[in-house]
């Protein structure tokens, strides 16, 4: 006999489900109500396997008005293949926020999918686009993926894709190549071996190893940081070769491609068309100017591949608040003291004297102009980074012949100098610069003890001849008073560890202070920053190693520039660390530090910085530099001469005041009216490509289903409250409340949708003391609601049966909960796959079904009540659907799970069936009277007997939401039509899991 997908069977003396992989001879099994840890394997020649059917209720083992929710909810939050318009809902560890679900929604809209998610910074991009690769695996469109990604990112990638969305994949970089390579077969590759991978763009785009990837690239590739892999017609180098990968990724027409980058831009229109060009290539010569009626028909064909939003567009949508901090920025500067201002006058001097020399050639006095400001960036960062820099430089003036090779590093320390953020990550450039300044006396001694001399200095202005570093923990030791957890970006190693060993001893005690730089390794960056976020009061120093690839938000909230960056990217980049969804603080603070004499700062601030920061607060957005980095602050500071200027006092502002310095301020102002056009250009775009191919009603639409279905964070804190104070937990609403007496019906909302049943009598700890609360938040003064949002549930399970708290394995003692972000540190996160509530919801089910125990929720009971004017039956139905899948002359079973509430008044034989509405609402049916426990026996009882009667309408039931679930997967993934075909077979007969009788009074 075979059995199908989603039907029932009995072995080993209880019942499973039949899942997608079983065969004749092996099954795939699920047991009846447990979860996706106890699927097993069943080989039938030995083991007896027959089908079952699924019992009545038993009149026998009757709950109260609380069962029916109870059951419901813990069956519904169970359910891992869900019945709603989305395969991948049930099973994925993050209830996605609504707008995260247009992207989902305009992807399986394409067949293929190939799209563009430009979204703003910390809005989510990444779950983003998990959610569509898990969608496309769940429907079984995919089964390989690969995502391409600087090397930073791919722990990061990992680490999302398995705790988010159960997606286990490895990461291929050339670090771990050799490992990976050992579990393969012989003459057989790690993108052929291994399922799922993240790769580093950077590895994988060389000559030998892209061939071997195009070769086996799986059907869907997720590329992160699109921007860097297009080549603004540059014929080689680095952005050359990811742009070949990806052109060879994007040509093969099945393949699914999803695009991920905050700047798509970039500055630059031809590499933006570049971008567009991946997902069709007649995108590639779109006219640059795109408005007009004329081109609306481009714009449509074009937003129905892309979507790019700002925070503004999307924190209130489809009634829902996405709570986004607000950055509250100001800028704080020094003026060196006397000692360190003549250790900056000797430098300068002896820069002065060495930049003229013509000996080498235009190569050497080239790279002896980018050694002068590698020095000035040094003494401005640190007497710490300067004393590594000048020693550095004395001991290549000590050997010759080796320094005369280092002819390459005319090219390198341009680069290294200018915070590149497009071509490569900030690993491993936070090492102080060290090239020398000239050829002619590199083993000259009293050049070498010149060098000496001046580190000397320089370590002997370390901590109290700092006025940098003393004014720095001024303002440190101020956010920490005001209770912010600051982090403090600097720009190398030295200047970090400095000053984080400085800090130390100037920070209150208790205070503690990390420093974080790429000496670490990547995987031990986290892990210390973990370890420092258990700390009470807490300061992070690190290089611009973190401040790409790691979230900080869930630790820190306060972000000071120590060093200016010379990229505002890098800014933005730094600030985004904390500055994103997830932050529970509602305001985070910024801080632009720089000396106002030091000579480096003052043009960075002006020139870059300050306009910068100017277009994004007027934009919302950030506005990458409208050309290539190096060219731009080479050309702002080859215009210094270095010649004699007055110093004191010196202000930013006042530097094109002096001539004599050489600032062009015809340059800096062409660079600006460039990058005001780019803004120009940034806002058009916006406003043309702000999604709107996806309409709000269709979203909304889709979210009901998708909560109808398997429920939401309403559904996961009602039954996490109702079913632990059933078990005898100590449950408390605590957080900002309204206090006072409220007289309030209905719901109480927590953060917007979760609710909590005012029967479960929860009590607030406001400000002024506990206070029984219940009620709706349309009862509550508007001013009042936001409050409400801010609660969270305290939770004490030590009362409760102790098989409860083994089942649920959390440590001893209280807890505090909440069931939507952002979440505070020591509090638990907990939606509807967490183990917490996975486990309770498995443990709620299982204890009901179980003939023997006593179980808190119940599949039968009778309630008396005003609710009903007649005999009413209620039923909790659980239904199971086989859905086949055919694409080619290919046929992949799916399971889907639906529950559904039907009543009907009078008895079986002449049942009148109410309303979805009206079924709905006897679950909130509250007791008004009593009967004896054999009335209520009884009363079951002749439901039972005649049951049959209702049989033929509970099948027909299951058939219609047949249909409705063949709908929504044919309405939500209408492209595939043209490669496929679905159909959906109800299991006959639906299993009754609960059945509960309302009695008049």
């Amino acid at each position: 006999m075979t059995f199908a997908v989603g039907s029932l069977v009995r072995a080993r003396g209880r019942e499973w489900v039949v899942l997608p992989g079983s065969g004749d001879d092996l099954l795939v099994l699920r047991p009846l109500g447990g979860t996706e840890e106890e699927i097993t394997g069943i080989y039938r020649p030995l083991e007896l396997v027959e089908s079952a059917r699924f019992s009545l209720p038993d009149p026998e083992q009757l709950g109260d008005y609380r069962s029916g929710r109870l059951l419901r909810d813990a069956a519904r939050l169970g359910f891992r293949s869900s019945a709603g318009p989305f395969r991948s809902f049930g099973s994925i560890a993050v209830e996605p926020r609504p707008y995260q679900l247009v992207p989902l929604l305009l992807a399986l809209k394409l067949d293929p999918v190939r799209l563009l998610i430009a979204d703003d910074v910390g809005i989510g991009k990444t779950i983003e686009a998990a959610l569509i690769a898990r969608e496309l695996m769940d429907r079984g469109e995919v089964t390989r993926m690969a995502v391409l990604c600087p090397p930073h990112l791919t722990g990061q990638w990992q680490a999302e894709l398995a705790e988010k969305f159960h997606i286990y994949a490895e990461q291929v970089l050339p670090s771990t190549v050799t490992s990976l390579e050992r579990q393969c077969g012989p003459g057989q590759s790690i993108f052929d071996h291994f399922g799922h991978v993240i790769v580093s763009t950077d590895f994988v785009k060389s000559d030998r190893r892209r061939d071997d990837f195009l070769r086996l690239a799986p059907d869907l590739v997720i590329v992160d940081e699109a921007h860097t892999c297009v080549s603004a017609g540059e014929s080689r180098g680095s952005r050359h070769q990811r742009f070949q990968l990806i052109t060879g990724l994007a040509d093969k027409a099945e393949r699914h491609l999803i695009l991920v980058t905050a700047t798509p831009h970039s500055g630059k229109e031809e590499a933006f068309r570049q971008l567009l060009g991946l997902l069709d290539p007649a995108f590639a010569s779109l006219p640059d100017d795109l408005s007009g009626e004329r081109n609306r028909g481009v714009r449509e064909r074009l937003a129905a591949h892309m979507v790019q939003r700002r925070r503004a567009n999307i924190t209130r949508y489809l009634d829902s608040d996405t709570l986004f901090p607000r950055r509250m920025e100001r800028e704080e500067t020094y003026v060196l003291l006397p000692a360190y201002r003549e250790l900056f006058d000797e430098a300068l001097q002896y820069a002065r004297e060495r930049i003229p020399d013509v000996l080498g050639g235009d190569h050497r006095q080239r790279l002896r102009w980018w050694s002068v400001l590698a020095l000035l960036r040094s003494l401005a960062s640190s007497p710490a980074a300067a004393a590594a820099t000048l020693e550095a430089r004395s001991d290549n003036a000590a050997n010759a012949e080796e320094a005369e090779l280092d002819l390459e590093s005319i090219e390198v320390l341009p680069q290294s100098m200018l915070d590149p953020v497009d071509d490569t990550s900030a690993e491993g450039l936070d090492v102080v610069p060290s090239t020398d300044l000239g050829p002619e006396s590199r083993s000259d001694a009293t050049h070498r003890r010149r060098l000496t001399a001046m580190a000397s200095k320089a370590k002997a202005l370390m901590g109290e001849h700092d006025a940098k570093l003393l004014k720095a923990a001024k303002i440190v030791n101020g956010l920490l008073k005001d209770g912010y957890h600051p982090i403090l970006f600097c720009r190398f190693i030295p200047t970090a560890e400095y000053v984080a060993r400085e800090l130390a001893t100037r920070v209150p005690k208790g205070v503690v202070v990390e420093a974080v730089t790429s000496t670490l390794p990547a995987i031990e960056r986290e892990q210390r920053v973990a370890e420092l976020g258990e700390a009470k009061q807490r300061v992070l120093v690190c290089t611009d190693c973190l401040s790409e690839g790691i979230n900080l938000q869930n630790h820190f909230d306060a972000v000071i520039h120590y060093d200016l960056s010379w990229n505002p990217t890098r800014h933005e980049q730094r600030e985004g660390r904390v500055d994103r969804f997830g932050q529970e603080r509602e305001e985070v603070k910024m801080v632009t530090y720089y000396g106002k004499d030091n000579l480096i700062d003052g043009i960075v601030w002006e020139v870059l910085l300050r306009k910068s920061k100017t277009i994004r607060t007027s934009l919302g957005i950030s506005v990458p530099l409208p050309a290539d980095t190096t060219q731009v602050v080479q050309a702002v500071f080859e215009a210094i001469r270095l010649r004699e200027a007055p110093r004191a006092g010196l202000q930013p502002a006042q530097l094109n005041m002096f001539p004599e310095m050489g600032l062009d301020q015809r340059r800096i102002d062409d660079l600006h009216a460039r990058w005001d056009a780019a803004a120009d250009r940034e806002k058009a775009s916006r406003a043309l490509f702000a999604q709107e191919s996806i309409k709000v009603g269709e979203v909304a639409r889709e979210l009901d289903a998708v909560r109808a279905a398997i429920g939401g964070g309403v559904d996961v804190a009602a039954f996490v409250a109702g079913a632990l104070r059933a078990h005898g937990a100590g449950v408390e609403v605590r957080g900002d409340l309204p206090s006072g007496d409220l007289r309030l019906r209905g719901d109480l909302r927590l953060r917007g949708d979760l609710r909590l049943r005012e029967d479960l009598r929860l009590r607030s700890h406001g400000s002024d003391g506990p206070t029984a609360v219940g009620g709706a938040p349309e009862d509550l003064p508007l001013g009042e609601r936001g409050r409400v949002l801010a609660a969270a549930l305290h939770i004490d399970l030590s009362e409760t049966p102790r098989g409860l708290r083994e089942v649920l394995d959390v440590p001893p003692g209280a807890f505090t909960a909440r069931f939507e972000q952002p979440v505070g540190e020591k509090e638990l996160y907990l939606q509807r796959t967490h183990p917490f509530v996975e486990a309770l919801a498995a443990y709620t089910l299982d204890t009901a079904l179980d003939p023997l125990g006593t179980p808190v929720a119940r599949r039968a009971g009778v309630i008396v009540t005003g609710a009903v004017a007649r005999r009413t039956t209620l039923l909790l139905i659980r239904y199971r659907f086989h859905i086949i899948i055919r694409r080619g002359e290919v046929e992949q079973p799916l399971l889907a799970e639906d529950l559904g509430l039907l009543a009907f008044a009078g008895s079986p034989r002449n049942a009148t069936w109410l309303s979805t509405e009206e079924a709905e609402a006897l679950l909130d049916a509250r007791p008004d009277a009593d009967r004896n426990e054999d009335q209520k026996r009884d009363a079951v009882r002749r439901i039972l007997e005649d049951f049959g009667a209702v049989q033929p309408h509970l099948d027909a039931e299951a058939t219609r939401r047949g249909e409705e679930l063949l709908d929504a997967h044919r309405r939500v993934r209408d492209a595939a039509r043209a490669h496929g075909s679905y159909r959906v077979e109800p299991q006959l007969p639906p299993d009754v899991l609960g059945l509960y009788v309302y009695l008049p009074v």
